[in-house]
């Protein structure tokens, strides 16, 4: 079976930061959603084609688990992978990384709805991605 993974790096600037120098939690839903569009965008995945013809992929569920800080000037890595696709709806784990060492851990489920926010049936090309 094909490996959906995907990951980028992320430096750690002043403006992610708060008073004692260490990563807002907050901030991680920003670099995860940031990842997740690299992540589909490197699959050959284009939301914002997808938006066009009906599709919208709202969040549906985060869960995260802070295990470590990251601090101000810090290069990290965050992780993304598929670990479950349904008729409606995508399961991701993502992760922060810094050196390999776990930062955060998040599930992350995406619904698929039309414009009107009903359910709608994944597209092929992102149902082929579950395990």
């Amino acid at each position: 079976m094909q490996e959906f993974m995907h990951s980028i790096k992320i430096k750690i600037y002043y403006e992610d930061t708060d008073a004692a120098g260490v990563v807002y939690y907050a901030n991680y839903l920003r670099y995860f959603e940031r990842a997740r569009t690299e992540f589909f965008l490197e699959n050959g995945i284009n939301v914002a084609a997808y938006h066009d013809r009906g599709y919208f992929f709202p969040v549906v569920h985060v869960g995260m688990h802070y295990r470590k800080p990251a601090r101000l000037g810090d290069i990290i890595e965050v992780t993304t992978e598929v670990t479950e696709t349904k008729n409606a709806t995508v399961s991701l784990k993502q992760r922060a990384l810094k050196d390999e060492t776990l930062l955060v851990e998040a599930d992350v489920k995406l619904a698929c709805i039309d414009k009107d926010g009903r359910p709608r049936r994944l597209p092929a090309d992102l149902k082929k991605m579950g395990h």
